[in-house]
């Protein structure tokens, strides 16, 4: 399945629940130059699934006892390999369009292809998103080629049922028309043919995500009401627990088709807050009258000369209590101008999400034609991003 959207520097900006942690994904090689990732989730999933084929693997073959779980675990890594093949499909292509590919991530039952940038238009968008089933379809038909050369009961035709099987199903389940699936993506790309509007496109094609999503978590737990050996109780929770990836990706495309409606209209000037200078031994409590005298939001340290050096935090300042403000001068709050802290007034849009992401600091200075224009909060930005008023 490709993830595609707003390139990865944007991502601290979309609004999402909980902070942000470091990727616990575990970098395991390059295929073609693309980096290869693998969730935590993979080596519950693996150990999962070779748990519950390994009774189907030994009623098929019979008399290999624990080398069941062998066969079985050796299935669980040709099926991630066709998943990494599925996902290379999309990356190859995607490479061939001159769109980056920043890495693969192969997760519980899926994986992800990290394209930084969107196809420029619909044809291409859906071409990237039918490489990966079709390398699927072609895996399948190979297992399914290599059947009638392989005798009944041994490994080989287990491995090459499961296989053609698995691939088929991933096939299938990928070209379901709903985001974030590939067929998601096809929807996408002919809604977006149809009216121009790829925003409107996208917002068509998370809703029909939703949809599905709902729809394969349902009929995996109507499936689990029948009976039948481990396979089938892990296929039903593949069901039920993709249903919910699908649904959850259906919403995070929303967002980000929210966000980028956003987009145009976030710009430094309209957020940047009016800043007073004030010297660094300069007592809080009178830098914050001064501050509401002149109808400012930001505080600004400057040198003897005029010219700025430090941003006092808005977070320290609020920290300090109100008895001891007249004993505390500014300049133990502030934080110190680095390379990179100071931002055009005149940015906007996707520019000023890239500037931000480069330097990421609690606020910028802002300056317009070589003079100070104001501050701006990153706290801004993202109360712009979501929608929320900003202060």
């Amino acid at each position: 399945m490709p993830e595609t959207g707003l390139p990865p520097a944007y991502a601290r900006f979309v609004p999402a629940r909980g902070g942000s942690v470091p990727s616990p994904d575990l970098f395991i090689g390059r295929v073609l130059g693309i980096p290869i990732y693998v969730g935590p989730s993979w080596f519950f999933v693996a150990v999962l699934l070779t748990v519950l084929y390994a009774p189907d693997v030994e009623r098929a073959v019979g008399g290999i006892g624990r080398g069941s779980y062998v066969v079985s675990f050796g299935f669980a890594l040709l099926l991630y390999g066709s998943v990494l093949l599925h996902e290379l499909g999309h990356s190859v292509v995607a490479r061939g369009f001159g769109l980056p590919v920043r890495r693969i991530t192969l997760h519980a039952f899926v994986g992800l292809s990290e394209i930084e940038k969107e196809p420029p238009t619909p044809a291409r968008e859906a071409l990237v998103a039918v490489a990966g089933p079709a390398i699927s379809l072609l895996l399948a038909g190979a297992a399914a080629a290599v059947l009638p050369l392989l005798e009944r009961g041994t490994i080989p035709r287990v491995l090459a049922v499961g296989l053609m099987l698995s691939n088929a199903i991933i096939a299938v389940l990928n070209l379901l028309p709903g985001l974030p699936l590939d067929g998601g993506r096809v929807l996408r790309a002919l809604v977006w043919r149809l009216c121009r509007r790829p925003l409107t496109a996208t917002i068509a094609a998370s809703w029909a995500g939703r949809v599905v999503g709902v729809g394969v978590a349902v009929a995996g737990l109507v499936w689990g009401a029948g009976e039948g050996g481990g396979l089938l109780v892990y296929n039903t929770l593949v069901a039920a627990l993709v249903g919910a990836f699908i649904f959850a990706g259906a919403s995070a495309s929303l967002r980000t088709a929210r966000m980028q409606s956003i987009l145009p209209r976030l710009r430094v000037r309209g957020l940047t807050r009016r800043a007073l200078p004030v010297a660094a031994d300069l007592p809080l409590a009178e830098a914050l009258r001064r501050l509401a005298a002149a109808s400012g939001r930001a505080l600004v340290v400057v040198d003897s000369a005029g010219e700025p050096t430090a941003i006092v935090s808005e977070a320290a300042v609020t920290a300090v209590p109100e008895a001891r403000r007249p004993w505390v001068s500014v300049g133990t709050l502030a934080r110190a101008l680095t390379p990179g802290a100071s931002i055009d007034a005149d940015l906007a849009g996707a520019d000023l999400l890239a500037a931000l992401a480069a330097n990421p600091a609690e606020d910028h200075l802002v300056t317009a034609s070589g003079r100070v224009y104001g501050v701006l909060c990153t706290s801004d930005v993202a109360a712009a991003v979501s929608g929320a008023p900003t202060r």
